[in-house]
């Protein structure tokens, strides 16, 4: 294993600022590259699949975990699937006793993740240019032991949504449905008043860590 590198953008911990563990402590892995290209995405420094950043061990990964003494891990990115020896990191953390969660977008295959791994899964709306991509598929290895989320940028992207969320039974499927906000694009009120009217049984998220530090601030 000590051969496998997998190329890290950063490792930082954390409060984690969204899903249902939103304000719980949290190492946050980030794996550098993206296939995708969101309209909205808000870590642009960490898309390019071929630029270097820090290539680094499993046993390198672990041992700076270890250091912020916290139980809670997530793979974030990025998109961290784009790089398949991350499958292999995530069965060490859990192997390790780790609380293991990855955040993955709606395109990558994640029937090879280990049943153990929160997948916080994120599909992409219209208003991100990116729907297409989307991969069905993954629905069907979505538990209840996972998480799937839609950013939302307008009225079109909701009504969108809840129509995916209908089609495919996911507030019965998965532990939980977020919707959340893009941010600076679609007021949170506008939104709380979409779900309201809706009557589907989906929690309402912001994003925590860009209302405790700067929106642009890397590393938290």
């Amino acid at each position: 294993m000590e051969n496998i590198k997998l190329n890290i953008n950063e490792i930082f911990y954390s409060i984690q600022g969204e899903g249902t563990r939103a304000g719980l402590p949290c190492v946050f892995v980030r794996l550098q590259g993206c296939p995708l290209r969101c309209k909205w995405c808000d870590t642009a420094y960490a898309l390019e699949l071929n630029q270097k950043e820090k290539l680094m061990s499993y046993e390198e990964i672990s041992s700076q975990i270890k250091t912020y003494n916290c139980n809670f891990i997530e793979l974030t990115g990025g998109e961290p699937l784009a790089q398949p020896a991350a499958i292999g990191l995530l069965d060490l953390l859990i192997e390790a006793g780790y609380v293991v969660a990855i955040e993955t977008n709606g395109h990558s295959d994640i029937s090879p993740l280990n049943p153990s791994v929160i997948k916080i899964m994120d599909i992409k709306c219209p208003g991100s240019g990116m729907s297409k991509f989307n991969n069905y598929n993954n629905f069907k290895h979505i538990t209840k032991n996972d998480e799937v989320k839609f950013v939302v940028s307008s009225d079109e992207d909701f009504d969108w949504a809840c129509d995916i969320i209908n089609n495919y039974n996911l507030t019965n499927q998965a532990g939980s449905v977020l919707f959340s906000p893009a941010f600076g694009l679609y007021e949170p009120i506008e939104l709380s008043k979409k779900i309201l009217g809706s009557g589907l049984r989906v929690r309402m998220q912001i994003q925590m860590h860009k209302f405790i530090w700067h929106p642009d601030t890397r590393g938290v």
